[in-house]
This record gives structure tokens, C-alpha cells and sequence, in this order.
């Protein structure tokens, strides 16, 4: 007798009987028990597939039920009666969260992308990112999501396609057509054979390919009239639905997710794909005003904002047209916080921006201590800029002039040491400033000889961008590229990811819809995209590898070399394919230069001289790495923030319908089934702040691999972001987190260390400085590092000359009350990446997360 071939899914779905899934269920019961036996595992699989032949053969089709049934009779019948138990709680707990979602969808059914998303990824779709009508209705399920953004993303692709694309741009441009959008809307779409639609395109995803059709017309690029390319798709649904698939099932699939401004806004009116962008101001109100303008553009379609502030001249300087005296760049800022207060990001949320100051501004002072109370501009972060020569004044200790920007004259002259103290001493008691460091964010910046120097950053500071640069960007979830059968990384996978992401983003900028005309023109001269990373802490859990030991830190870097190494050979091959981005021949890539400190310090472990090669015959791209804040795209994924150690192993939450723990999906892993969860364990890891320190009675294995961003030395988050930035052409968010008893000298010296390490930009922040403590960890209970694991990153920063001394402050009187989410009313808002973030809903307060 055959095992039957077919199974009826909940969904009424007929799909193919597949025994890896029983395997992999019965798996998981086992191992909830303690249980890990691949013999007695075959043993009891054989078993099910032998009664399920005998009973429907080949012919009849089981319902997944009754499938189910006869694992749980076979258990028993093996004698793992305690596995039948923890298998009928499995049912069970898979009955409560199927039905979870079908209340949050309003759905009679869970369909197959469903089920690939928890009940809190489903949750956080649902409020954020799902399409809803005037009335608040659900247009849409995760699945129609993912489908509307893939069938924009493909749409370059065709385009770009050598059936209509002339790379040598020697076509004659067709005459603009009018043809009716709205007539093809619907009807037109991608399949998978020449007389089935799987999706199709509407108005929206039209006009963007009328759009992009238009620009490369007009170049010379388009070898067929636009009539005839949608006559070709008409006839021919097939022809890329391959390539529409690949972008489908790499967000279905969580291995990578572009940022959120692009979920939530692919054909759909906005439009508007991109994360952030960066405004220029001159001293004068015209350009104050306008400035604001395009940021209230800029809010409305979904983005937030960087400006540097430092062309304003200082308070109380001269102003000739009035006779007054000017009220200085920080009295300026509070136009684009009020701007922000009242335009919500494409009505969903309120923007974000980032302020800075260059170090030499007469008004540094004041910009410093500009959010010491608290409600003083609430929608800004702060960065001071230090220039290089700021460095040379405070090893000589010669006093630095402060410059007024109007004239050039100096102002007066400060204490280079005490000005970085000031600095050191606010963002100890108040998470502002950040610092960003100048001369490295410019020192490898392949445009500077085109642009000059880059002076701003993005609202998160991943990404330095010149004035009206825009970010197009996107994370691989690295927890998904992993062979668990080897306990390894799979890097062939990793490497098809890679490929298909800078794909991906490469597309965003040639369809995303501008919010003004000047950011469109950047954008299209740089083809500035920024891939990064979540999952980090993940994969190391699974690859039972402590974050911050010596082979954490090189597995980190091995793992972002190698993606730099296939993002840089993507984008070549983009560039003979579709034509490199406008300026590149005036570029550090066409002379061979390339912008990795890994490579300049000879760090490298691959064969960057050839590809520096291939390189320098044409990039299509600018820039091409980051790691942007993922905090709601690594909730969808339900794995650690970008490049952060994990905030909490386990943490408590109390609903109505009762007390419910979070727990980390590999932590989850390690305990057994998420059916059958260790109640004990999960509370004592609860109460001890969502740590595993100190908790004798847990394995030593747990206690030496699973460590939480508040184990953790702020030296060793330093040098986590110096590994990944080794590989990163652009910048890293992250936060350095400290517990509350460090010192001020100890955020000098993490300032210091940043830049000695070739940091682009650090930001700190003091747990309790901004807000009550949520969760007290077994480092603050003790006033010292839980787990400072041994590692060479105190020999490293000796070597720069810093030395890092433990010393307990005596800690002010922090915030009485935690700040609550604007979002969902929880307290459990924790500091990574150099932003706010929920750990229960997945709120950010960064416009990429």
C-alpha cells in the first residue's frame, strides 16, 4: 500500500503529502521531553505513514486532521506517551493561534503566508502595513502585501530586459503615446503560463512602468513603443514571472525584507518607496522656508529628514537686512519639530529627522545641551559633526575656534577637551548627542571627488547622504541562511539572497515616486542603495557562538565581507547589463579604489583585487551597504534587530485573556516545542530582566552563548560595529548601550575609541538616562558586566591609546516613569540602533524599521 499523495489543508487548499512535515512535528514533541532519538524518531514516522497507506492508500485524501490523529495513536502506541501529550498541546496551541489570526485578518481562513508569520508579525502587518479603506477596513492579507510590492519590483526588470532595453541608447525615442492606464488596469499581470494571472497590476504599478518607461525613452534606451511592450505582456504573462517570483518568495520566505516606507507604500497612491533623505539649508529665510517645505512633503509621502544646520550663522550675530540679530540654528530647528508635529508620514505615523551641528559652530554649545529638558524637540535626534581637525586640537590640547559659517571669523576659542566632555556628559545624562566623525565618513567616500564632502546624515545615521539624497534600502535576515542539519551558515543561499536584494533595491530607484524633482535627480545620479543585515544575534544563538567573543566578532565580519564581496559583484553585473550610474568614470570605483576599511587594512578574506577590477569597468550603484534600523521588518521576521544583541531572551506581557511571555526564537528552540514552553524557565528568565546571567541552575552552555545587549561590555558593542563596519561603504546604526551605573569618562572614552576605530558616527545611550528602567538585569543588579566574555577588544583599544577603567558613578535620579508606546500603550520601549523601539508591537520611532 502507497502513502496517500494529496492532503486537504484547513483552508479547503489540496496540496502534496509531505512526510518532513510529521517528521518535523514529531521532532519537536520529542524534543519538548528531552527526547533526542533519530531512531526512535524513524520508528514512529514509519509507523504513521504505514497506518495512513493502510487506511486511504493512494487514492483517497486524508484531511489534515485525521492525518494528525494518527500521529498522535502512533505515539502512544510507541510508548511516548508524554510526547502524545506535548503533540496534543501543539494541536491545540496551533488551533489558538490559527485562530488569533483569523480575528486580526477578519478571515474565515488562514491561508499558506499566514501561516509563515506569527501572531505578532500578523498583528503588526495588520495596524501598520496592510492597505485599509475609508473606514478602517482591511483591504488586503500578507500575502496580497507582499504580491502588490514583488509585481512593482519586477517591473524594472522587464524594462530593463534587452528584448526593450538598448544599453548603448542608440534607439530614436518613440513618440510619447497615449494610452489609457485605467483601461489596462487588472487586466494586465504576471502568471505562471501564457492563460493564468497570479497577480495582477493595478493603476498604480502602471503608471510607475509608464513612468520609468517615459525616463529611458527619453535617453534613447527603448528599442519598442510602449503600445507594443504592453501588447508583448498581454500575450506573454509567463515571460517574467520567474523573476516576480523570485521577489515574492524572498519576503515570504523572511530571508529579506526592504524597509518599511516600501511595504507600505508599493502600488499605492503615494508611491513612495524610499526610507530617508537629506535636505540642504543656506543662511537666509528663503532657504529656511523652503526647506521646511519639502520636509512637509517629505512627512506626507513617508520619509524623514537630515539636516545640517552649520551654513546658519550663530545667535546673536548681525542681521543687515533688519538690523536684529539672528536667533542661531537651534531656534531654526524648532520650525521643521513643529512641521513634524503636524504632518503624520503618509497619515500613518509622525516623521523623523536628524539635526547637526559641525563641531566648530559658535552655537555647538547650545546645540549640545538642546535636548537636556524634557519635551525639547521630541522628533529630532541629535549629532554633533567633528571635523578632522578637531582631533589634532584635543591631543594638543590647543584651544579650537569656534567659526562663524557667515564670514569666516573666528568667534571665540573653547577647550577642545572640555567641549568633547560637554558632549560626553549630556548624551550620559539624556542619550543626545551622537557623534559623527567627519574624516572617516569621507575618507573612502568614492563621489568626494565629484560632490565633495558628505556633511549630513540620514535620521538614523546609517546613512551619509549629500542634500537631497535619498535611502533605498533593505536587510537580509541572516537567521534564514543557515544549514540547522550542519549548524553552519549557507552561504551559497546567502549569496543568491544577496544578488536578488541588490536587484531588488536597484529597482526601488528607478520606481519609487519622488517626493520632490531635485531628490529625484540625486537619486538617479548616485543609485545610492543600502543593504544590510538582521538576525545577527540569532544566528550566532543557533551557531552557538557568544556574541561578543573572538570568533563572534570574526564570524560577524566574515558574514557582512561576504555580502559586501557579492553586493559589489551584483551591482558590476548590473552595470554591464543596464549602464553604470552617471558619474561613475569620475569615480574612486573607476580608478579601482574600493571603500572598505576591511580591504584598506588588509582584513580581507576573499579576492578583492579582481573584483576591484571587474568594478572599475562600471557600478551601477554609488553605494551599496548599510545597516539601517529593522526594528518592525525584524519583528515581521521575528528575529534580532540588525546587527544588535538581542534586548531580552524572554520578557513578560499581561493581556486580558492572561499572562503571556515572549521569548527569543532560538532561546524558544533551545527549550523544546513552543507548544510545551518550560513555565519555570520562562519566568525565572523573566524576572531576571529577560537574561540568563547568574541563573545557576540553567546549563552553562545557555549562560556562555545566550548573552542580551545589556550583558554585554559597551566596549564590545563598539567593537560589533567596528567588525561590521570594516564592510560597509556607507554607515552602521547602532546603539551602544551602557548599563546606568557607567561613568561619564566611560562615554568619553566610547567617543574616542568610535572614531579611533573609524566609526562613522556612535550613539550612546545610558540605560535609565531617558527613561525608567524597564528591565533590571543581573548587570545592574551587580554594578558590573554579567557577561564579559574574554576577548581582545581592551587589548584593541589599548592599542588606540584608550584605557577603560570599571568605575560605578553615582547615578542621578532617573525618570520616575517609563516612556509608553505610542502605538500599542506598552513600557517595554528599549534603545537599539540608535532608536526607540517596541518590543511589544514593533513601533520604531525610525521611518526605515
Amino acid at each position: 500500500m502507497r502513502a496517500p499523495l494529496k492532503v486537504v489543508k484547513r483552508d479547503g487548499r489540496v496540496v502534496d503529502f509531505d512526510v518532513s512535515r510529521i517528521r518535523e512535528a514529531v521532532r519537536k514533541a520529542m524534543a519538548s521531553q528531552g527526547i533526542v532519538d533519530e531512531r526512535k524518531l524513524g520508528k514512529v514516522v514509519d509507523t504513521v505513514v504505514q497506518r495512513l497507506a493502510e487506511k486511504f492508500g493512494a487514492e483517497k485524501i486524508p484531511h489534515v486532521e485525521e492525518i494528525q490523529d494518527v500521529v498522535e495513536s502512533s505515539l502512544m502506541d510507541h510508548g511516548l506517551k508524554e510526547v502524545a501529550k506535548a503533540y496534543i498541546l501543539y494541536r491545540h496551541e496551533r488551533t489558538r493561534i490559527r485562530e488569533e489570526k483569523k480575528r486580526i485578518l477578519g478571515s474565515d481562513v488562514v491561508d499558506e503566508v499566514d501561516k509563515r508569520f506569527s501572531v505578532n508579525a500578523i498583528r503588526l502587518m495588520a495596524s501598520r502595513y496592510l492597505l485599509r479603506d475609508g473606514q478602517g477596513r482591511l483591504l488586503e492579507r500578507p500575502k496580497q502585501m507582499f504580491q502588490r510590492t514583488a509585481a512593482l519590483i519586477v517591473i524594472a526588470d522587464i524594462l530593463y530586459n534587452p528584448l526593450f532595453f538598448d544599453l548603448t541608447a542608440s534607439q530614436q525615442p518613440s513618440p510619447e503615446e497615449e494610452i489609457d492606464l485605467a483601461a489596462l488596469e487588472g487586466r494586465l499581470g504576471l502568471g505562471p503560463s501564457s492563460n493564468e494571472l497570479e497577480v495582477r497590476w493595478n493603476i498604480h504599478h502602471l503608471e510607475r512602468l509608464a513612468a520609468l518607461y517615459n525616463r529611458l525613452n527619453k535617453r534613447g534606451c527603448m528599442r519598442k513603443p510602449l503600445k507594443e511592450v504592453v501588447e508583448y505582456l498581454q500575450a506573454n504573462p509567463h515571460a517574467f514571472y520567474t523573476n516576480y517570483r523570485q521577489y515574492y518568495d524572498m519576503m515570504v520566505d523572511k530571508r529579506f525584507l526592504p524597509n518599511s516606507p516600501t511595504l507600505f507604500n508599493a502600488g499605492t497612491v503615494l508611491g513612495q518607496l524610499s526610507a530617508c533623505f537629506v535636505l540642504d539649508v543656506d543662511d537666509d529665510i528663503i532657504s529656511i522656508m523652503e526647506s521646511a517645505k519639502e520636509a512637509a512633503l517629505i512627512f506626507k509621502s513617508g520619509g524623514g529628514v537630515g539636516i545640517n544646520y552649520s551654513k546658519l550663522r550663530p545667535e546673536g550675530d548681525v542681521v543687515a537686512s533688519t538690523g536684529g540679530v539672528a536667533s542661531g540654528p537651534v531656534s531654526f530647528m524648532r520650525i521643521i519639530d513643529t512641521v513634524t508635529d503636524v504632518v503624520k508620514q503618509g497619515g500613518r505615523r509622525r516623521g523623523a529627522n536628524i539635526g547637526v551641528l559641525d563641531i566648530s559652530h559658535p552655537d555647538v554649545e547650545k546645540f549640545i545641551a538642546s535636548k537636556q529638558s524634557p519635551g525639547q524637540f521630541e522628533n529630532f535626534n541629535i549629532s554633533v559633526m567633528v571635523k578632522g581637525d578637531f582631533w589634532r586640537h584635543h591631543e594638543s590640547g590647543e584651544p579650537y575656534p569656534l567659526v562663524n559659517p557667515r564670514d569666516g571669523s573666528v568667534w571665540k576659542l573653547v577647550d577642545p577637551m572640555k567641549l568633547l566632555r560637554l558632549a560626553a556628559e549630556n548624551a550620559w545624562r539624556a542619550a543626545d548627542p551622537g557623534l559623527l566623525y567627519h574624516d572617516n565618513i569621507n575618507r573612502l567616500n568614492p563621489l568626494r571627488e565629484i560632490y565633495g564632502e558628505i556633511n549630513c546624515v540620514n535620521p538614523c545615521g546609517e546613512q551619509p547622504l549629500y542634500p537631497h539624497e535619498s535611502c533605498n534600502l533593505g536587510s537580509v535576515n541572516l537567521y534564514e541562511h543557515l544549514d540547522s542539519e550542519k549548524r553552519a551558515i549557507d552561504w551559497e543561499k546567502l549569496g543568491k539572497t544577496v544578488e536578488a536584494a541588490v536587484r531588488f533595491l536597484d529597482n526601488v530607484v528607478d520606481l519609487t515616486k519622488h517626493p520632490t524633482k531635485e531628490i529625484e535627480e540625486m537619486t538617479l545620479k548616485t543609485r545610492r542603495v543600502g543593504l544590510g543585515i538582521m538576525g545577527l544575534a540569532d544566528m550566532l544563538y543557533a551557531l552557538r557562538i557568544p556574541y561578543n567573543s573572538e570568533e563572534g566578532f570574526e564570524t560577524m565580519s566574515r558574514v557582512m565581507e561576504f555580502i559586501a564581496y557579492k553586493a559589489v559583484e551584483t551591482s558590476a553585473k548590473l552595470a554591464a547589463e543596464r549602464g553604470s550610474f552617471p558619474d561613475f568614470h569620475r569615480s574612486g570605483w573607476a580608478k579601482g579604489k574600493l571603500p572598505f576599511q576591511g580591504f584598506e587594512n588588509g582584513k580581507s578574506r576573499l579576492d578583492w583585487n579582481a573584483l576591484a577590477e571587474k568594478a572599475s569597468k562600471g557600478m551601477r550603484n554609488s553605494h551599496l551597504l548599510t545597516v539601517a534600523p529593522t526594528g518592525s521588518v525584524s519583528m515581521l521576521a521575528d528575529v534580532s534587530s540588525g546587527l544588535e544583541p538581542q534586548f531580552a531572551l524572554v520578557y513578560r506581557k499581561e493581556v486580558s485573556a492572561g499572562v503571556f511571555y515572549y521569548v527569543d526564537v532560538e532561546f524558544e528552540r533551545m527549550l523544546g516545542s513552543p507548544a510545551a514552553p518550560k513555565e519555570a524557565v520562562l519566568k525565572m528568565v523573566s524576572e531576571n530582566g529577560g537574561s540568563v546571567q547568574g541563573l545557576e541552575t540553567l546549563p552553562a552552555e545557555w549562560r556562555n552563548v545566550f548573552v542580551t545587549a545589556l550583558d554585554i561590555p559597551w566596549w564590545d558593542h563598539l567593537r560589533a560595529q567596528h567588525e561590521i563596519q570594516q564592510w560597509v561603504d556607507a554607515s552602521v546604526s547602532k546603539t551602544i548601550n551602557m548599563p546606568s551605573w557607567v561613568s561619564v569618562e566611560d562615554v568619553l572614552k566610547a567617543f574616542i575609541a568610535a572614531h579611533r576605530l573609524g566609526l562613522k558616527g556612535v550613539t550612546v545611550y545610558r540605560d535609565g538616562s531617558k527613561t525608567a528602567q524597564v528591565l533590571v538585569t543581573p548587570t545592574h543588579k551587580r554594578r558590573a558586566y554579567a557577561a564579559a566574555t574574554n576577548n581582545k577588544t581592551l587589548e584593541l583599544l589599548k592599542s588606540l591609546g584608550v584605557d577603560v577603567e570599571h568605575k560605578v558613578e553615582t547615578i542621578p535620579s532617573a525618570p520616575s516613569t517609563p516612556t509608553t508606546c505610542p502605538a500599542c500603550g506598552s513600557v517595554h520601549v528599549v534603545f537599539q540602533e540608535g532608536c526607540q523601539k517596541c518590543l511589544d508591537c514593533g513601533w520604531s520611532s525610525c521611518v526605515i524599521a
